[in-house]
């Protein structure tokens, strides 16, 4: 059909193409009603969603944080941008290929690590470690320990679009529940987890996760695993020679074949096993998938009806999506390869020493006089915790604020940690600079 389509015809189109297990854009569910002047929007809810979350500050900031080797050392290592760009390709190819609603699919996607620190997993290990009580600069009291609960990226991520990014007067992206629950949902979590979620509303904290949200989770793992690896081979952490030694690489080699033996060039034969790899993966998850799925239909008598599947959906379990038994053992040969000889290695532990002393600092440095921190933390202590603005306080009351509420708070600790876990590298190293090594140059003023 040429010409414009209104949002009534795209869902009618939509509805038509999709399979009748994947999330319709009509079925989208928010926990607050769109604003006047979304109403008349053409466009679908999730597409809605994952552009909102594109133009989040969130997500323009994880071009400058780490995926596993430090992005600003080298060109080409992965950030946390690319990393999550590529998630959005695996996992709307997983999506394609099952008839599921690649919009959801995509915003989950985008949306994913926007909880993530700088530094990768190791920045998400020290603010647990602080926020535990386990961080010796400086240790929390017990009785903020025992309120302030932990930090895991997936939690902090649905905490970014709930709470922290402000672009409405009311805060957070209002996002749907289905783009939410996928968002937390994208890696391990629990029912009982101790984590300050503004609203627990809509994620269905005691169901699997929907399908699209299961897309998400293991596009996730297979771009993880292949681009750390291809990564690794970049940075010389690993050798080509050992790495074509793994079961999976192998059955990758024997369906190259010819193409294979006949290239005698290292770069091509590194591009050749990521693209393998990438290729036996995803067509080995469709393939389970699609075999689950029908087994699913057989026994409940399900066709073609959407209600029918509805009723049913939380029967089908978090790995429907996900690989065969026998692949599955080839990923976790590879994926447990790549810790011992990427993750492990002398490079990135010695970035990650660094990363450690870097968030640890900046932690006790907040924490100890909050005066260092920028003023909007000090003024979301304020207006969240009902505390006094501390640079309206005269100067001889700063001190016995600071430690009879600031420092008696787990509201506080959780802002701090807000606050750091936001940081690109890039900014964290600034400001780790100026407080622990001043100069003449100070980093320039947070303003969120």
């Amino acid at each position: 059909m040429i010409g414009f389509r209104d949002r009534d015809q795209l869902e009618c189109e939509e509805d038509r193409r999709l399979a009748p297990y994947a999330i319709r854009s009509t079925e989208a569910e928010r926990r607050h009603p769109a604003l006047a002047d979304q109403e008349t929007d053409d466009r679908l809810a999730f597409q809605r969603d994952r552009d909102r979350i594109l133009h989040a500050r969130a997500f323009r900031r994880l071009k400058h944080k780490t995926q596993v080797f430090v992005p600003h050392t080298a060109d080409h290592p992965r950030t946390r941008l690319t990393h999550t760009l590529e998630v959005g390709q695996l996992s709307r190819t997983v999506a394609r290929s099952l008839g599921l609603n690649e919009d959801l699919v995509e915003a989950i996607a985008m949306g994913h690590d926007l909880g993530h620190t700088a530094f990768g997993h190791t920045g998400e290990t020290v603010l647990d470690e602080i926020l535990h009580g386990r961080d010796r600069q400086p240790i929390l009291p017990e009785t903020v320990v025992a309120e302030a609960g932990a930090f895991k990226h997936n939690y902090q991520s649905l905490r970014v679009v709930d709470l922290l990014e402000r672009r409405y007067a009311r805060p957070g992206l209002n996002l749907t529940d289905q783009v939410r629950e996928g968002i937390l949902k994208h890696t391990r979590w629990k029912t009982t987890f101790p984590f300050p979620l503004p609203d627990r509303e809509g994620l269905r904290l005691d169901a699997p996760c929907h399908l699209e949200g299961q897309a998400v989770a293991v596009g996730d793992e297979i771009a993880q695993q292949t681009h750390d690896l291809e990564d690794g081979l970049r940075a010389g952490s690993i050798r080509l020679a050992t790495v074509e030694r793994l079961p999976a690489v192998r059955r990758v080699i024997a369906t190259v074949g010819v193409a294979w033996d006949q290239e005698e060039r290292s770069w091509r034969r590194q591009n050749l096993i990521i693209r393998g790899l990438i290729r036996l993966f995803v067509t080995d998850v469709t393939g389970t998938a699609t075999r689950r799925l029908r087994r699913h239909a057989e026994r409940h008598g399900l066709g073609d009806d959407r209600d029918a599947w509805r009723e049913r959906a939380d029967e089908l379990g978090q790995t429907t999506i996900w690989f065969s038994s026998e692949v599955e053992d080839l990923f976790g040969e590879l994926k447990a390869f790549i810790y011992r000889r990427v993750i492990n290695h002398q490079g990135v532990n010695r970035q990650d020493w660094r990363a450690r002393k870097v968030v640890s600092a900046l932690f006790a440095a907040f924490w100890t006089n909050p005066l260092t921190l920028p003023d909007y933390v000090l003024l979301r202590a304020r207006d969240e915790l009902g505390m006094p603005y501390l640079r309206d306080l005269p100067f001889d009351d700063v001190a016995g604020e600071i430690t009879a509420r600031y420092h008696t708070s787990a509201g506080f600790a959780r802002l701090v940690v807000d606050h750091i876990a936001g940081m690109s590298d890039r900014y964290a190293l600034e400001e780790y600079g100026s407080l622990e090594q001043p100069t003449l140059h100070e980093p320039r003023e947070d303003v969120r």
